[in-house]
C-alpha cells in the first residue's frame, strides 16, 4: 500500500495562488521588515538600520495594529507577489522571498516547527536587537544607526 503524502501548501502553490490565510501564515513574525531601511540615491542600495517603525510590539515582534496598520502608517508596505520578487531587501530568510525563490521553508518557521517562538530562539526575529523605534531617534539620526544583521543568516539558524 503506498503511502500518499500530500505536500505543505507553500510547496504546492505559487504566491500566487495563496489564500489569504496561508498568504498571512508565511509571515514568520520576525520583524526585520519592520525596521526603518534607508535607500542610498547614487547606488539605490539598501541599508538596515536597528530602529524599528513605532509599531512593531519589539518583545512579539508583531505589529501592534496590524489590520489598521496604513492608517498610522500611511507607506508600510503590503507585500504582493509582484512585490516580493521586486523588492531587494526582504531578508535571506522571509518566506515570502524563499518560496517566490522556488525554495523551501527553513526548519525555525512556525510552519515547519508549529511553534512561533523557534524564529526568537534562532535569532532570526529583532527581538533584543532593538531598543528605539522612529519615534525616538530623529531622521536625521538614523544613518548612526546601521546595521548588517538583517540580511545575514545566524550559524543557528541555517538549513539543518
Amino acid at each position: 500500500m503506498t503511502e500518499h503524502v500530500v505536500e505543505p501548501f507553500w510547496k504546492a502553490k505559487s504566491l500566487e495562488a495563496l489564500a489569504p490565510d496561508e498568504w498571512e501564515s508565511l509571515c514568520d513574525g520576525c520583524g526585520r521588515c519592520c525596521l526603518v531601511k534607508l535607500e542610498e540615491d547614487e547606488t539605490s542600495r539598501t541599508y538596515f538600520t536597528d530602529v524599528a517603525c513605532f509599531m512593531l510590539d519589539c518583545v512579539s515582534c508583531q505589529c501592534s495594529d496590524y489590520p489598521d496598520r496604513k492608517r498610522h502608517v500611511p507607506d508600510c508596505v503590503t507585500l504582493t507577489p509582484d512585490l516580493v520578487r521586486s523588492i531587494d531587501w526582504l531578508p535571506p530568510t522571509c518566506a515570502y522571498r524563499l518560496v517566490a525563490g522556488g525554495e523551501d521553508l527553513y526548519w525555525w518557521h512556525p510552519l515547519v516547527s508549529g511553534d512561533p517562538d523557534t524564529v526568537h530562539a534562532a535569532g532570526i526575529s529583532v527581538r533584543g536587537r532593538v531598543r528605539l523605534n522612529d519615534r525616538q531617534v530623529g531622521e536625521d539620526d538614523w544613518q548612526d544607526h546601521i546595521v548588517r544583521w538583517p540580511m545575514r543568516v545566524p550559524k543557528q539558524a541555517r538549513r539543518r
